[in-house]
């Protein structure tokens, strides 16, 4: 179990999470994180720090947006590090994390923006939070009240879900 003093980083990379609606353009966009508000209401006293990697629909990212993304994971003193996610490519941005030893890494991510009141953001940031304290090294994607190694899971999107391999 990590003691209760050690920091989480979360890094943040957009998808519906962070949607917001705009009905002008009859259409989502991606905006400011509200990965910060989600903990404060969850009442997270446990020490994390917030950092932006990018704001973008999975489906938009690249190589280029996941070898920045391996960095910051690389590059930070954190051992415990969640990465907000959209769902569409999410194993494929857990499949360039592979091979960083001696950290454990969650990503999570949101079928309903955050902002919307029936949305499952909150409970899947919780249990990527919970997850990431208690499970040993290695990359794991959290959605839907479950956890999955990255490398067992795949989205069945006629199901909405992710689904052992």
């Amino acid at each position: 179990m990590l003691p209760a003093d050690t920091p989480i980083l979360l890094l943040t990379t957009g998808g519906t999470i962070d949607k917001i609606y705009f009905d002008a353009l009859s259409d989502y966009m991606v905006r400011e994180s509200v990965v910060a508000k989600l903990l404060q209401i969850g009442g997270v006293k446990r020490p994390f720090r917030i950092e932006e990697v990018t704001r973008k629909d999975s489906l938009e990212l690249d190589e280029t947006d996941r070898a920045q993304i391996r960095e910051r994971v690389l590059s930070a003193p954190e051992n415990h590090v969640i990465i907000t996610h959209g769902t569409d490519t999410m194993t494929d941005t857990a499949r360039k994390l592979e091979g960083i030893a001696g950290k454990t890494i969650v990503l999570v991510g949101a079928l309903a923006p955050a902002r919307f009141g029936e949305s499952d953001a909150s409970f899947n940031l919780g249990m990527a939070f919970a997850t990431v304290q208690v499970a040993e090294p290695g990359i794991y994607i959290s959605m839907s009240g479950s956890v999955f190694r990255a490398d067992q899971v795949v989205k069945d999107r006629a199901k909405g879900a992710f689904v052992p391999l």
